[in-house]
């Protein structure tokens, strides 16, 4: 257990116990989320500081990388065992997208992701994913009183839904008034669709947009490349969606990583715009952003917009997604791989 797994009810419990006043939690609290470290606290005595040491997050920024193309930034963080994951800042007109993990690592396999590629190694706890916000937020001039970060998406490292516990924690944790109040519509979750925990997710009421990594429009086409096709058809995923829809009325979002030779047909486009028909949702076409381990390839930008406009003809919304940070090595689990070979 680390301090910012808890809310702060939590930590005012957790100061009553250690024998310290109520005041002394809801100062620890507005540490934690202004990303202080221990040292920098300077209204509590460092007698108290001991006291809590040990349970205090000692979480950090490892490494910063900044695209000299877009801006775009990314960082390794590194967690009390040393574990490290990755997460990049980009900033548009509206404001500042975070990309954070969930995951040291992935066990779900899919080819064109580095993430995965030597399994998962553990699940990280909600004050390690809220951590990596905080550090971000600290990094750019914010603080607690001064939220630097606009939005959030759960999109790094790991798989969201298969560390479903301490991911909803985090949610609520990253959404509560105390804390930096970033509301769950301003906060993205993409999976490569477990279906009781989509299911669930809606159940539980949380509000988020659902992102749905489909990346194929038939079950033949997806276990190419994705394993969890085998556990989880396409009609299964899109009737969970449905039922994440009738229950939140939130827009659902497939993403759809074009790969040459792979998914990049007319009939893929034509059959993708069948199975979609009458659903409420948005497909995000995306250029593959090549792995060298895994051997797919990339379409071309133009292939992507001409397949845009394919699904557009059939009556989908969708749109090329813009490429960010790629001298940065900006695909998911790119940078962390180079950190741990000792490139970057």
């Amino acid at each position: 257990m680390i301090l910012s797994d808890l809310s702060l009810e939590e930590i005012q419990s957790y100061a009553t116990e250690k024998g310290l006043p109520n005041y002394r939690g809801r100062q620890l609290f507005d540490a934690i989320y202004s990303g202080k470290t221990l040292q920098e606290i300077s209204n509590i005595s460092k007698n108290i500081l001991s006291l809590i040491e040990e349970d205090y997050p000692k979480y950090k920024i490892v490494k910063k990388l900044t695209s000299k193309e877009d801006g775009t930034k990314k960082y390794i963080f590194m967690f009390n065992d040393s574990q490290v994951v990755e997460g990049v800042l980009m900033e548009y007109k509206y404001g500042k997208t975070l990309c954070i993990s969930t995951q040291v690592g992935c066990r779900m396999g899919c080819k064109f992701c580095a993430s995965g590629l030597n399994g998962l190694i553990r699940n990280l706890s909600a004050g390690e994913i809220l951590g990596q916000v905080l550090l971000v937020n600290k990094d750019l001039g914010g603080s607690l009183k001064k939220r630097e970060i606009t939005n959030l998406v759960l999109m790094g490292s790991g798989e969201p839904l298969d560390n479903y516990e301490n991911v909803t924690k985090f949610l609520n944790l990253i959404s509560c008034q105390d804390g930096l109040n970033i509301s769950q519509r301003n906060i993205s979750l993409s999976t490569c669709g477990l279906v009781p925990k989509i299911k669930q997710l809606a159940d539980d009421g949380f509000n988020i947009t659902l992102t749905i990594s489909l990346h194929a429009p038939n079950d033949e086409i997806r276990r190419q490349t994705m394993p969890i096709a085998n556990s989880y058809s396409i009609d299964e995923i899109l009737s969970a969606c449905k039922y994440y829809f009738n229950k939140t009325h939130r827009r659902v979002v497939f993403e759809y990583t074009l790969i040459k030779g792979v998914n990049d047909s007319k009939e893929s486009a034509d059959e993708l715009c069948k199975r979609l028909k009458g659903l409420s949702c948005h497909v995000n076409v995306i250029p593959l952003n090549e792995v060298k381990e895994r051997k797919l390839k990339s379409a071309t930008r133009k292939d992507c917009y001409d397949f845009v406009a394919l699904l557009e003809k059939g009556g989908l919304s969708a749109t090329v997604r813009r490429t960010m940070g790629d001298d940065i090595s900006g695909a998911c689990g790119q940078l962390r791989n180079s950190y741990l070979e000792g490139k970057v």
